[in-house]
């Protein structure tokens, strides 16, 4: 026997859902969306896959039902669900919501029919103050410059996007399209680590993937950086491109020159950013996009752990009735690659302590986000409270840096370390460095030499920077091996500077240091 059901499951619809179901008596959801349905039931709730506007197939549902809930989000097929749900139960209790964008006559029909009606126009007082206050002025700035780009506009992430600069470009896209505004999101290099490539693929969200070399400026004529702040600093885009837009979470070290500019250090993800702008303009969002933001979130401060604010759990709470529960868990639970566990395996072989730091080269790289894997899980070793770990591809040594429990300050200390040889940056707990070998092509691979001064450059460099930067603790210097090497320091030193000078600009660490654990 159902004492309550619910016609629809939008996003005030799985608020009431929350609320009610522990209610005494038993609940039962009709919704027509498959997916909506089998969330609901793989979180314990009664529901069923059905057409909520068809009276004929309400009639089948009636068992004792007391009160109907209409909670859709569309305001037409919540008249429609009402009338239903009055013909087949006519002695039920009928609350109807009116909808996310309800007409005057959607909430007269609704009036009509339903016992009582919940009506958005209460809220129009505070969105007022929102939207047209000094709380929106913000978001007024940006739908005014969206509106007056040369289009098409170019939404470009930093290379190797991460499902925070991914789902941002899709929000600032949604409210460019909102505007009549025609983007793309564009991004350079790869999408390797597992999670992120569960993300994509199960939200199936439109990128446009781009390699070294291809000129956007020729194809776009506006341009929007998101989770990163300058054209050529992890991006190719040529270090002259004129930005329209700039929106980021990254403290920027530099001036930004962009029309619109927001960059808010204070909060932990560009998602949380980006919520606040749909929220303020009060732009609903389908359950792929929310899904997308929520995990961007929940990434970018690893679970409200690190460096998160109000905002973040603010813009996660707005989020969790509409996301879809069941994505974000087979996002977060992918098949890894073995190429990601040989690497983890790797730097748990070669892996070298100084005291609480932990420092590995795992050689030869295929997928360079299994570096950060590798960081992480060797920060799980008991007495360690620091890791970097390192390894080379295409000529370049890429480095991921972890710290938990330290007194220091990550990113800074590899930006002391590797500033001056290459490119560094990130957050206090998770950073990374880029050093181009520019005449690696010149050097025999097999010649154990180079790794063997690699090693030492790397490890010098960072126990130094990691003792100038606290007071805590002094790190024991050890020795690789006894045997003498071909290859001064001086001669790496030499390479690497060789490398800086011809190499475009190196990508800057500092913006994209921030894969899936």
């Amino acid at each position: 026997m159902y004492a309550r059901l619910v016609l629809g499951c939008g996003s005030f619809g799985r608020s009431l859902i929350d609320e009610i179901r522990d209610w005494p008596g038993q609940l039962l959801v009709v919704c027509d969306e498959e997916r909506r349905v089998d969330t609901l039931r793989e979180e314990g709730v009664n529901a069923s896959q059905a057409a909520p506007t068809d009276p004929d197939v309400l009639a089948g549902f009636d068992d004792g039902i007391t009160t109907v809930f209409v909670a859709g989000d569309d305001a037409t097929q919540n008249v429609a669900a009402a009338s239903a749900a009055r013909t087949a139960f006519p002695a039920a209790h009928l609350v109807a919501y009116s909808g996310a964008d309800p007409t005057p006559s959607d909430v007269a029909d609704l009036d009509e029919v339903a016992d009582e009606t919940i009506d958005r126009g209460r809220e129009t007082a505070r969105k007022l103050r929102t939207s047209v206050g000094d709380e929106g002025l913000q978001a007024r700035q940006l739908v005014s410059i969206l509106r007056n780009l040369a289009e098409p506009l170019a939404i470009v992430t930093h290379d190797n996007p991460d499902p925070d600069a991914i789902a941002s470009a899709v929000a600032l896209e949604v409210l460019a399209d909102r505007v009549g505004c025609d983007a793309d999101i564009c991004y350079f290099g790869s999408i390797t680590h597992q999670e992120n490539r569960a993300f994509v693929n199960l939200l199936d969200f439109d990128l446009r993937s781009f390699d070294r070399g291809d000129d956007l400026v020729e194809e776009y004529e506006s341009f929007a950086l998101v989770d990163h702040s300058r054209p050529g600093v992890n991006d190719q885009l040529p270090k002259d491109t004129p930005i329209d837009i700039v929106i980021d979470h990254h403290p920027p070290r530099i001036p930004v020159d962009a029309k619109y500019v927001d960059l808010r250090s204070e909060v932990g993800a560009t998602s949380t950013l980006m919520v606040d702008y749909l929220r303020t303009l009060g732009i609903g969002l389908d359950e792929d996009v929310a899904t997308g933001l929520l995990f961007g979130i929940r990434v970018d401060t690893r679970e409200f752990t690190r460096e998160a604010c109000p905002a973040d759990l603010e813009a996660a709470a707005h989020l969790v009735t509409t996301a879809d529960a069941g994505t974000l868990e087979r996002i977060e639970t992918p098949s890894i690659s073995a190429d990601t566990f040989e690497t983890i395996a790797n730097a748990i072989s070669n892996r070298q302590q100084y005291g609480p730091v932990l420092l590995t080269c795992v050689g030869d790289l295929n997928d360079r986000d299994a570096l950060a894997q590798a960081a992480d899980r060797l920060l799980d070793l008991e007495g360690v409270t620091i890791t970097l770990v390192y390894g080379l591809m295409d000529g370049t040594i890429y480095a991921s840096a972890r710290a938990r429990g330290a007194d220091i300050d990550l990113g800074e200390t590899l930006r002391d370390a590797y500033g001056q040889i290459g490119s560094a940056g990130g957050h206090s707990d998770m950073a990374g460095a880029q050093i181009t070998l520019g005449l690696l092509d010149t050097i025999d691979d097999d010649d154990e030499s180079l790794v063997r001064v690699v090693q030492s450059v790397m490890t010098d460099r960072f126990l130094d920077a990691v003792e100038s930067r606290t007071n805590k603790f002094s790190v024991t210097r050890g020795s690789f091996d006894d045997q003498p090497l071909r290859m001064t320091e001086s001669r790496v030193e030499w390479v690497v500077e060789a490398g800086r000078d011809q190499s475009d600009d190196a990508d800057d660490p500092a913006d994209d240091e921030q894969e899936s654990e």
